[in-house]
């Protein structure tokens, strides 16, 4: 049964290798990603058991990790990245992720991509 339970990783700031110009290819460049797990948080509720939790410090250790060590030339492909690393968690029955690159166009905040990925789109 899906459920709307959620748990949100905001503004994660982090450098990657991202882009299709020859110096984004040479550069780390500052990368702000999002990320909302639809999950059912009612067993850990009733537990109060982190067993019973999906862990979301285990998961953005993981996104931390594919993020700063990737070499993508796509915020799409990154963006899709991201969200197979959170669907390991069998718990995670849907994810929204969104990668901004504020680097990317003059005059504007940021530029990014978001995407939603279920476990059925594996």
């Amino acid at each position: 049964m899906l459920t709307t339970d959620q748990i949100e990783i905001t503004d994660l700031h982090l450098r990657a290798i991202i882009g299709i110009k020859p110096d984004e290819r040479q550069n780390h460049q500052d990368i702000l990603i999002n990320i909302t797990l639809d999950i059912d948080t009612r067993p850990a509720a009733l537990s109060d058991d982190i067993a019973d939790a999906v862990n979301y410090r285990t998961i953005t250790k993981s996104v931390i990790n594919l993020v700063e060590n990737s070499r993508f030339f796509l915020v799409e492909k990154l963006a899709t990245a991201v969200a197979q690393v959170c669907l390991e968690e069998q718990r995670v029955q849907k994810v929204r992720v969104s990668v901004e690159k504020p680097s990317a166009l003059r005059f504007a905040a940021s530029v990014g991509v978001t995407i939603e990925r279920s476990q059925n789109e594996l």
